[in-house]
């Protein structure tokens, strides 16, 4: 099981590597002229003959190893909360600082118009 990505193994990204280059080549021959354009074939023969390959001769077998319980232990446990402590008690103190600020702002008078 292991080179798995995704869910899927590294096989099944080879034969999407594969048909993304023979894309991308047949578009590149599908542009040219003359008897470049029946170089798309070949290409596409290859495409399919590797996948055909990859498909029937599986490198892993079909039954998966039996998988050992894996126990998760959470070792910085206290870290973490000492951290958001201190990160609590820093937002806190920035809060209560930046209130009186904000509540003693100084608000002016408007100028009185004088006709």
């Amino acid at each position: 099981m292991t080179g798995m990505f995704l869910g899927v193994g590294t096989g099944v990204f080879l034969i999407a590597l594969v048909w993304i280059v023979a894309s991308a080549v047949s578009i590149l021959l599908s542009r040219t002229t003359g008897s470049a354009k029946l170089g798309i074939v070949p290409v596409l023969l290859l495409a399919l003959i590797i996948t055909l390959i990859l498909l029937l001769f599986p490198r892993a077998s079909e039954i998966p190893s039996p998988v050992k319980e894996v126990q998760i232990v959470d070792q910085l446990f206290i870290g973490r909360y000492v951290l958001l402590s201190l990160v609590s008690l820093v937002f806190l103190a920035a809060l209560f600082m930046l209130l009186p600020l904000h509540f003693l702002e100084p608000v002016y008078a408007k100028p009185l118009r004088t006709h």
